[in-house]
């Protein structure tokens, strides 16, 4: 199984970066109280990190506004996972505990504002990719059991039958989500090379370290951009 990026991504988004963890023999039964105390400090920085009268306008969450207006999506309808976790987090609430996986990949995202999924590898049918969306693929959000139709040509993360984020990085399915039997799973960091490289780098490799020492997973980190858009996984 491959995970890529179209090459008409990059004709739109030319900087555009993934930075990726994959993670195969995640044991959910190792961990401590880690996940929970990453979420809770993840809260804290972006707090301090943005204010609340005009966090969108931060450089941390512009360049994610500005890519969705370049592949037609409206920012202020459709705003990115970062910055519609961020406002529950600059609007005083405390994300709920979801799953160990999802806590730490939830504190990681906000401790370094950026977009980051999950997404189990036994789920998935064929290579996964970002790419735009074809005529008649449909679509179930997390937590409901209602498919969608899309649109073709909208930016998705989807495999070869089936996809698995709506407009990019905005929503998530209910098909491939993290659940507790989930062993094996994909991690991507969405960002920017002229932008937040750094940022990227340093969620992935706190992803694949935490992951490692607190799920016994065994982890390879990978980035992806216009030069290098596929890897084996």
């Amino acid at each position: 199984m491959k995970f890529m990026v179209e090459d008409a991504v990059f004709d739109k988004l030319p900087d555009y970066i993934v930075g990726v963890v994959v993670a195969r023999g995640i044991d959910v039964l190792r961990h401590t109280h880690m996940p929970q105390d990453v979420l809770r400090s993840g809260e804290s920085v972006f707090r301090d990190r943005h204010c609340l009268c005009d966090y969108k306008e931060s450089a941390d969450l512009v360049p994610y506004r500005d890519a969705f207006e370049r592949v037609g999506i409206n920012p202020n309808r459709f705003p990115s996972s970062i910055e519609a976790m961020g406002k529950r987090v600059m609007n005083g609430g405390a994300l709920p505990f979801i799953h160990p996986v999802i806590d730490l990949v939830n504190g990681i995202s906000l401790n370094f504002s950026v977009p980051m999924g999950a997404h189990d590898l036994d789920q998935l049918g064929g290579d996964f990719e970002v790419r735009f969306s074809r005529e008649g693929e449909t679509f179930v959000a997390l937590g409901s059991d209602q498919e969608e139709s899309l649109p073709a040509g909208e930016l998705i993360y989807g495999d070869a039958s089936r996809v698995r984020t709506r407009r990019w990085i905005w929503r998530q399915s209910e098909w491939g989500k993290v659940t507790p039997d989930s062993r094996n799973v994909l991690f991507p960091v969405d960002g920017f090379s002229g932008q937040n490289l750094e940022q990227v780098l340093a969620a992935r490799d706190q992803l694949a370290s935490a992951l490692a020492g607190e799920f016994g997973a065994l982890v390879s980190v990978h980035l992806i951009d216009r030069e290098h858009t596929s890897i084996n996984v």
